[in-house]
């Protein structure tokens, strides 16, 4: 029973087993020649494809695809969609052996429609001419040949993949493309290929990388004012610190440190993702130069000691700038919690004060009480002595034998300390409870 395209499968098992063949490289033998543009952004990318395919009366693929190779008959096309960028590659056989002054002078960029071309203005991060031969015979006129190409630069170059040589100065010659040049001296089938491939990814990945250094350099300056800033308000911390006032100054070092937050936080926003790009690129370049496997060619650096040169230090610089960010963002915040906790402290002074003023007011008043009680006291004693007066005139009219006057005089003193006694119980189980 085929389970391929039923119901049992995962939805995104055939698509991700198809994925690790999804970018074959090209099948070369040498003599070939090849150019390979890297161009930068996401948009127009299928567009371009499509123009050229249309130029020279091809198919184009179809929309949504990362992946494209066609033989156009003058010339071989391997066409990649990334993330940042799309790669042309562009590969044509030779019958016979060239120099390689003649070889880079005949390049498959030639077959190009210049209109196409024009499309790429402002784009084109990587151009790159890769010139795949087998010298055989003709070994000393083609490193004199060589020679001549790269003279005055300094060269890398290795034994690589058992079997093959590599030259070139990672430079960007009169015509605007880097050169490479490979040499097959005894490459099994298929190995010209994925050589090819690891030196163009070498070239372009090592671009990419790159990237992120203008990056770390433009955000340098912001970094350093950001980082003389929060000096300036550590020292006005410190110079704050014991004074007493009603927390106005803590109020404005904590504005002011906000706003740092906010500089270093944009910073760390335009930067980061280019930082981890440049991280990730860096490290794929390392892996391609892993993979060439390189024997030292005597007197000549080899491509893993140039990029250790030259690559390494601005990718240390981007490392450099990404670690300062942290490391300020850190110390802002470090210095915003100190700040707020201090202004905590200035309000929870300010709160208890309040509540101080507020308890000497309730003792006032509960003093003004007091003195009121007591003529509370004298007040109602006299509204109730005067309520039994009343009512021992009305007894003696019904002919009860009482004195009004004398019940009277006597109820008085009775009356105000009965009265005296029951405020008091009165404000005792008040405090109780």
């Amino acid at each position: 029973m085929s389970i391929v395209f039923s119901s049992l499968n995962h939805a995104q098992r055939v698509p991700l087993a198809a994925e690790i063949h999804s970018r074959p490289f090209l099948k070369l033998d040498a003599p070939t020649l090849l150019t390979h543009f890297a161009i930068m952004g996401e948009q127009e990318q299928q567009e371009l494809l499509a123009e050229l395919c249309g130029h020279f009366g091809v198919t184009a693929p179809a929309a949504g695809g990362k992946f494209f190779t066609h033989d156009f008959g003058r010339f071989r096309l391997k066409w990649e969609l990334h993330t940042e960028f799309a790669t042309f590659t562009f590969a044509e056989t030779l019958a016979s052996m060239p120099l390689p002054e003649e070889a880079f002078s005949n390049m498959p960029s030639r077959h190009l429609p210049e209109q196409w071309l024009l499309r790429l203005q402002g784009r084109v991060l990587v151009a790159a001419h890769v010139l795949l031969g087998r010298p055989g015979g003709m070994q000393h006129a083609f490193a004199e040949s060589l020679q001549r190409l790269f003279q005055g630069a300094p060269l890398a170059g290795s034994q690589v993949m058992n079997g093959g040589e590599m030259w070139t100065d990672f430079a960007i010659h009169a015509d605007g493309f880097s050169r490479f040049v490979i040499c097959d001296a005894g490459m099994h089938e298929q190995q010209s290929g994925r050589l090819v491939q690891r030196v163009l990814e070498i070239e372009t990945y090592r671009m990419m990388a790159l990237l992120g250094l203008p990056v770390a350099q433009n955000a340098t300056p912001e970094l350093n004012e950001v980082e003389a800033e929060l000096a300036t308000l550590a020292g006005a911390l410190v110079e704050a610190d014991g004074k007493v006032d009603d927390g106005s100054t803590e109020q404005a070092l904590l504005d002011r440190i906000t706003h740092l937050a906010a500089r270093i936080e944009k910073v760390s926003a335009d930067t980061s993702y280019r930082f981890a790009a440049s991280k990730a690129y860096f490290g794929l370049v390392n892996a391609r130069i892993e993979e060439l496997r390189e024997l030292r060619i005597e007197g000549t650096p080899t491509v893993e000691e140039f990029m250790e040169r030259r690559l390494a230090p601005a990718m240390k610089t981007c490392e450099a700038v990404d670690a300062r960010q942290q490391a300020l963002a850190g110390r802002i915040a470090n210095c915003n919690d100190l700040l707020r906790t201090r202004v905590g402290i200035v309000q929870e002074a300010q709160n208890r004060k309040i509540l101080q003023s507020m308890n000497a007011r309730a003792a006032q008043q509960l003093r003004l009480q007091q003195a009121v009680e007591g003529l509370s006291v004298a007040a109602i004693s006299y509204y109730v002595v005067g309520l039994i007066g009343y009512t021992a005139k009305g007894a003696k009219v019904l002919g009860v034998a009482v004195n009004p006057e004398l019940l009277m005089g006597v109820m008085v003193p009775v009356v105000a300390i009965g009265m005296w006694l029951g405020l008091r119980s009165m404000h005792k189980r008040l405090h109780h409870a």
